[in-house]
């Protein structure tokens, strides 16, 4: 698939915010990545960069270890998707998550996800 030169830049911004940010659960990076009035529709955090700082470091609190293995991106335009195996802790056999970013001015402001516990499939195509 052919990107425009916007939909790279805005596929590289996710790409960090998973290294620098969501991989390590670092919230000392949130504002390289979120415009300050981001709009969050997860019911998981509130809206704003302070409330997904803390969001950030009471996951970081509670699942220390937990890993964000980023299998996919798409890039459409000003959003990018992403999908990703979750794991919270050891042993853990996660989540599966889509990431809906929508990039304004090179950050993200606005942000959807669904998350779906991982089952034994019923049939030979896996989750990832």
């Amino acid at each position: 698939m052919r990107y425009t030169d916007e939909e790279q830049q805005n596929l590289e911004l996710i790409r960090g915010l998973y290294r620098d940010v969501l991989g390590p659960l670092d919230s000392a990076k949130v504002d390289d990545y979120i415009v300050e009035d981001y709009i969050q529709h997860s019911p998981l955090a509130e809206s704003g960069r302070e409330p997904l700082k803390a969001f950030l470091d009471f996951i970081q609190g509670e699942s220390p270890d937990a890993v964000h293995d980023l299998k996919r991106l798409f890039a459409d335009g000003d959003m990018v998707i992403s999908h990703t195996h979750v794991i919270r802790f050891p042993g853990d056999v996660g989540l599966a998550v889509a990431d809906f970013f929508r990039i304004e001015n090179g950050k993200i402001a606005e942000h959807w996800d669904v998350i779906q516990e991982i089952a034994e499939p019923a049939h030979a195509a896996k989750m990832f």
